[in-house]
């Protein structure tokens, strides 16, 4: 074993940020250091060129400003493909158009129910800024994409809403809108769980011809994973979008590099607390992979790891 001292962390007045994690790993100590070591595995699987990089992450951080991180990873092209949910379509449509706001934990829930404000952890999201601009934005989408055909997988109807936000004035803001420019697939293997699947679920209600074809997806992603060299990915949170990437990559051998960034415990046996070390179990990360189980929230942890590897690169 080797043997590395514990290093004080050393201030410094301009520091940037990948110093500053460079620091959190001569610390040693505990979270910091994995954190640091989730820099470490994104820069080598970022560079390594045959590489099919995955991301994964929950809607929750797209109410956020966070949203701007996942929005720069696929307008600098880091990641090949995107797998979230429904409600990742939500916001981040709903933000194009309609503002969020600062909120609470604290606040009175009933008061914010009477008042027609949804609370999201402490963000504020009135229904005219939600469900009432989705609908009103929306459905005029769908009707033009039922006249051109009416099968759709939901990467080619993602990539049909992102093409539309080009001339909407904060449409160069959305995960949507780039991924579309820079040919990013986005799978949402849940589509009904949030407003965008209830917007077709009521489009649906006329046009019975409409249809989700979600093996259309499972096809590309199957090609994906098959022609792949090698695969890693970046896995924050947990949930549906967690377990589709590793569910995949199963078949590719297994992931060769996983960063999983989470607050859940693993000791309820939860998918979304499982550490990777479950996963190699399954076959689902590669025995000798890179892999790192950075614990905390990624509002906090996803700006720090990125600004730092956007230094490195």
């Amino acid at each position: 074993m080797k043997k590395q001292p514990v290093k004080d962390v050393s201030l410094k007045e301009k520091m940037t940020t990948n110093q500053l994690i460079k620091e959190l790993y001569n610390s040693g100590g505990f979270t910091a250091k994995k954190v640091a070591e989730g820099v470490d595995a994104l820069e080598q699987m970022i560079k390594e060129k045959d590489c099919i990089k995955f991301l994964s992450f929950p809607a929750c951080i797209i109410s956020t400003g966070t949203r701007g991180v996942i929005k720069e990873l696929l307008r600098k092209k880091l990641f090949d493909v995107v797998v979230t949910t429904a409600g990742t379509l939500d916001h981040d449509l709903a933000r194009v158009w309609k503002n969020y706001y600062h909120g609470s934990f604290a606040a009175d829930d009933k008061t914010l129910h009477q008042k027609g404000i949804n609370r999201l952890g402490n963000i504020f999201i009135p229904l005219e800024c939600y469900g009432t601009i989705l609908e009103k934005k929306l459905q005029p989408i769908f009707h033009e994409l039922y006249g051109i055909k009416q099968k759709w997988s939901t990467r080619d109807l993602i990539w049909e809403c992102g093409k539309r936000l080009g001339k909407e004035k904060n449409g160069k803001e959305s995960i949507l809108y780039w991924a579309w420019k820079n040919k990013i697939p986005v799978f949402v293997p849940g589509i009904t769980d949030g407003a965008f699947g209830s917007q077709l679920w009521m489009y649906y209600q006329e046009h019975r011809s409409l249809t989700v074809d979600l093996f259309k997806d499972e096809q590309d992603l199957s090609g994906i994973v098959f022609n792949a060299k090698k695969t890693g990915a970046l896995v924050i949170g947990g949930g549906i979008s967690k377990h589709h990437v590793i569910w995949w990559n199963q078949f590719s051998d297994g992931l060769s590099y996983a960063v999983y960034i989470t607050t859940a415990v693993e000791h309820d046996g939860s998918l979304s607390g499982a550490q990777t070390r479950e996963a190699i179990s399954w076959g689902k990360i590669a025995e000798k992979a890179y892999n790192v189980t950075v614990e905390g929230d990624a509002t906090v942890l996803l700006p720090l790891i990125i600004s730092a590897l956007l230094d490195r690169l």
